[in-house]
């Protein structure tokens, strides 16, 4: 259920019950005051709620010499059988839609999976978790959210609602095979326990040996167990953090260069796109023509770095181009390789 429907549901039963209070009250005192000086404080509020909930009992205060008091009993039945039908249907809505609204977005959200192909998965969606997320989101790259803390999982969503996302362990293969780890690109182990991360590698490698698996480890001896369990990178925080720090005192401009384009809001990025096998052998010049949008930097071919490859290089099938792109741009560079491959 959305906050501005829940708010609504929860504002109408705060207006019934303080309407139900009021006829109370209202009750209590004109009952006292036609029943004086006989009635009690307690024989008029059982006289007023008798009536609310149309019991049926007995007149406590005696009402045979008063016609307007019996008026007067008309109008606080009408008022509170009213009240009474109002809160109650307010929270029936506010059950019925909760359950629903969980229901069709969970529906909603497997169906969205089902459709994904070659995307991610962030499993623990933290600190680390989050920005990884945030990447994605910036670059323009589906993934799907696995989190199995629901109050973690809930501050992501209210901020990314159109994340689709599960609240699942990770590290199980069910939850895995719900976000679509055997057509997935890759995953990200980046809860914030080692051993669960190595478990999350080590089933997403057994359910899909293709699929990419970046892992978070805060201790680096565990490095070697991860790799061993599927885990194709290592990532520190401690570790690169303090290259980080390193790196922000001996070559500033290089990491305020760095910074600057990671807050772009253009999404500029270094990306690399692989040339798919099969690809004819192309000049440069003639595989990508020149564009705002994107700049190559280098080549990986063979096992070693070409940069700023000249126009006539020949570019192989299994080429990896580095480029600094933009979203539109590495996917302008991506449907030309897939164009020329054709």
């Amino acid at each position: 259920m959305s906050k501005v429907s829940r708010s609504r549901h929860f504002g109408g039963l705060v207006r019934g019950v303080v309407l139900l209070t009021l006829v109370h009250l209202v009750g209590t005192l004109g009952y006292h005051w036609i029943g004086r000086p006989a009635a009690s404080w307690i024989d008029s509020f059982y006289m007023t709620f008798i009536t609310v909930a149309t019991i049926g009992y007995a007149e406590v205060v005696d009402l045979s010499a008063h016609p307007y008091g019996r008026l007067f009993t008309v109008f606080i039945a009408l008022v509170g059988i009213v009240t009474l039908s109002y809160l109650f249907s307010t929270f029936l809505a506010l059950l019925i839609e909760s359950d629903l609204n969980a229901t069709f977005r969970r529906r909603r959200m497997e169906r969205q999976i089902a459709r994904l192909q070659g995307h991610y998965i962030v499993c623990g969606i933290g600190r680390v978790g989050s920005n990884v997320a945030r990447e994605l989101l910036k670059t323009q790259r589906p993934f799907v959210v696995l989190e199995r803390d629901p109050e973690v999982l809930q501050r992501w969503v209210e901020q990314h609602p159109d994340t689709p996302w599960l609240e699942a362990d990770a590290a199980d293969d069910e939850a895995l095979r719900r976000a679509g780890v055997t057509h997935a690109a890759g995953v990200f182990a980046v809860t914030g326990d080692d051993s669960h991360n190595l478990m999350v590698a080590l089933s997403v490698k057994l359910l899909n040996p293709r699929s990419r698996v970046v892992a978070r480890l805060h201790d680096v001896r565990n490095a070697d167990k991860a790799r061993r369990a599927g885990a194709d990178e290592i990532v520190s925080p401690d570790f690169t953090g303090g290259m980080r720090i390193a790196s922000a005192m001996i070559r500033p401009h290089v990491v305020s260069f760095m910074d600057q384009m990671l807050r772009s809001d253009e999404g500029l990025r270094v990306e690399e796109v692989p040339v798919p096998a099969g690809h004819p052998a192309t000049p440069l010049a003639q595989l990508l023509p020149r564009s705002r949008e994107y700049i190559l930097v280098a080549t990986h071919e063979h096992g070693r770095w070409v940069f700023n490859p000249p126009d006539d290089h020949l570019v192989q099938p299994g080429t990896v181009l580095v480029l600094m792109a933009t979203p539109g741009g590495r996917a302008q560079v991506e449907e030309l390789l897939q164009r020329a491959g054709a």
